[in-house]
């Protein structure tokens, strides 16, 4: 992560927030938002607006953790295949999202955005359903925060989670 001078350090939290895949149920209030048509979605389509999106400054931190350098890495990731976009769109209009990088079957979920209510919900939804059926072991979120353990994140000790990560960047899956 980046600093508010853009210097860049690393992190591995004592506890780790993960997510169960395979356990993961939606919340009823957005059973609603998922049954009509309220959003539609699409995978790596706008991964730079996507990123650009949750590199925005926001309350109340009012910074980002996102340096241009780690965009620009980000970027190149996705190129290489090993950097992934969720998009939501509200009348042709990008409105929420998310991105992550994919090594073997694991997902590091790194940051997402929305601009209306529930569209972040609705990709990190939709960011599961990919997940599940590309046969993905682990998605990681780093930390534990509250709109995290809203979504249902729970956190493991780092050592149980280098055991799941061992497991999940042996395994081969594709995101695509």
């Amino acid at each position: 992560m980046a600093d508010f001078r853009g210097i860049i350090t690393w992190h591995n939290p004592k506890m780790r927030a993960i997510f169960d895949i395979h356990t993961y149920k939606p919340k009823k209030s957005l059973l609603p938002y998922l049954k009509t048509e309220a959003f539609e979605w699409s995978i790596n389509q706008h991964f730079e607006q996507v990123i650009r999106h949750c590199a925005s400054p926001r309350k109340p931190f009012e910074g980002t953790w996102l340096s241009e350098k780690l965009i620009t890495a980000y970027i190149d990731l996705h190129y290489q295949g090993n950097a992934h976009s969720v998009e939501i769109y509200k009348d042709n209009q990008l409105v929420g999202g998310l991105y992550g990088v994919h090594i073997g079957s694991a997902f590091f979920g790194e940051s997402m955005f929305s601009m209306v209510s529930n569209a972040s919900k609705v990709a990190f939804h939709y960011l599961i359903e990919r997940l599940k059926q590309r046969n993905f072991t682990l998605l990681d979120s780093q930390y534990l925060n509250e709109h995290t353990a809203m979504l249902g994140a729970i956190e493991i000790p780092a050592k149980k989670f280098k055991e799941n990560l061992k497991y999940a960047i042996n395994s081969n899956t594709s995101f695509t």
